[in-house]
């Protein structure tokens, strides 16, 4: 995926990447709360459209975070996972968590989804 950068500044580079409203959720939903599925994904309490969505998953398969993995031929669907690189976000999104429940109130991770 080839974008133009605004400044080499690696936080800048990396918002260009994944700093949309939700990248960071797709990624949250694969990596803390095991969704593989479409179908999954759209469940999600934030309420993404099916349009962003494949987007967004066509985005992420584009850079190298996700890979896709048919589980059905009629009709073709496909499963998505993190790659290592995708992975190696855990980081990100574990102080993100941290940071939002110690400076935003009312926020808390749900009890069945305790494993972030």
């Amino acid at each position: 995926m080839t974008q133009s950068r605004r400044s080499p500044c690696p936080i800048a580079c990396s918002l260009d990447l994944i700093g949309d409203r939700w990248t960071l959720l797709v990624i949250r939903d694969m990596m803390f709360f095991g969704k593989q599925r479409f179908e999954e994904f759209l469940e999600s309490p934030e309420g993404i459209s099916s349009n962003i969505l494949a987007n967004r998953l066509k985005s992420l398969e584009e850079m190298g975070l996700v890979e896709k993995q048919p589980y059905s031929n009629h009709p073709r669907r496909m499963n998505y996972q993190l790659t290592k690189r995708g992975e190696s976000l855990r980081c990100v999104l574990e102080v993100m968590t941290t940071w939002g429940l110690k400076h935003i109130s009312d926020t808390k991770i749900p009890d069945d989804e305790q494993s972030m």
